[in-house]
């Protein structure tokens, strides 16, 4: 089971979702040292990502963002701070307008 779990829905349709999971991907590779790979699907975009401590998955759709990550033992102390800040950083790019061109 994941120790972070984060849903968010908006209204961006996929392209726009896309753009703001990529805007997410460059930002936690460049802040955090995160390894991501982005697939494109049909229906939902999955965007995985890790490093030593940390791994998980961004699930994007049409009208939902889905973060699942689980934590190694030396993170898991700091889960509930994790999560916020992973939550405000995902909440700042939705809510940027034209979903996200605030980071770019």
């Amino acid at each position: 089971m994941p120790d972070i779990q984060i849903e968010r829905n908006h209204t961006l349709g996929i392209a726009g979702a896309r753009e703001v999971a990529r805007q997410w991907v460059h930002q936690v590779e460049q802040d955090y040292g995160l390894e991501c790979t982005y697939t494109e699907g049909t229906d939902c975009d999955v965007a995985e990502f890790s490093r030593a401590g940390i791994d998980g998955t961004v699930e994007v759709t049409a009208d939902t963002f889905r973060l699942e990550a689980t934590l190694g033992f030396l993170f898991s102390s700091f889960s509930d701070q994790i999560e916020q800040k992973i939550a405000r950083n995902l909440d700042a790019l939705l809510e940027a307008p034209q979903g996200g061109s605030r980071f770019a």
